[in-house]
């Protein structure tokens, strides 16, 4: 497959935070989290749906495929990394490391993501009282 665009990859992270392992993500609410209309989030679904990324029936819940959930998950996994090294090592606002955060996941690679989060466990480890 094709890398997904920013904001492709933005929906199927707003998809995996709202939803649970029963219910899915509202269209309305995935809107809301990201702050477009809902008009531009089903066109999205429907993007999602043909890369077989989403189930997505019309006025149901959205719902990640395991491919879906395997890169929201994984997006949603350098943005804590980054966000964490951001305000734990940096000591950067947490509005402003989330923000960052948010705009860096999409370009980083897991070779930067795999060395931060190594750092970060290192780090953590040398500074937490024993």
């Amino acid at each position: 497959m094709k890398k997904l665009t920013i904001a492709m990859e933005n929906y199927l992270e707003a998809i995996f935070l709202l939803s649970t392992d029963e219910k899915g993500a509202r269209v309305s609410d995935i809107a809301e989290m990201l702050r477009v209309t809902k008009a531009s989030t089903n066109s999205a679904m429907s993007t999602l749906s043909e890369k077989g990324l989403i189930v997505n029936e019309k006025y149901k819940e959205v719902f990640l495929t395991p491919a879906g959930r395997k890169l929201a998950e994984f997006t949603s996994k350098k943005h804590k990394i980054i966000e964490k090294f951001f305000t734990q090592v940096l000591k950067i606002d947490e509005a402003i490391a989330n923000k960052d955060a948010c705009e860096i996941e999409h370009v980083i690679s897991s070779e930067s993501i795999s060395a931060m989060e190594k750092f970060l466990s290192d780090f953590i480890e040398k500074n937490t009282p024993k």
